[in-house]
């Protein structure tokens, strides 16, 4: 995946933000903090992770799909495994 490779500063700075919002919701758990406090966490997680899926999509239907070098049939491909990745995720 070469879009990855050319934005790994921004989604691995994505990642560690993740992982911090993650640990803050696994001490808010710990210590039994108030209900809304722990769904904010969640739901901020979950805009993160979204945020997270959304650049590398974005990196992905342009490098592959937009790409003008592809064949129709490796398009093809590349959008079959888009809608099975986006199944999955959507579940």
């Amino acid at each position: 995946m070469p879009h990855t490779v050319k934005e790994k500063s921004a989604l691995l700075a994505r990642v560690r933000r993740i992982q911090g919002q993650a640990a803050a919701l696994e001490r808010a758990l710990e210590q039994e903090s108030d209900c809304s406090a722990v769904l904010q966490q969640i739901a901020a997680i979950r805009g993160a992770v979204n945020g997270l899926m959304a650049q590398v999509l974005e990196g992905h239907l342009r490098d592959h799909l937009g790409a003008e070098d592809r064949t129709p049939q490796e398009r093809q491909e590349d959008l079959d495994q888009v809608i099975s990745v986006l199944r999955s995720y959507l579940k």
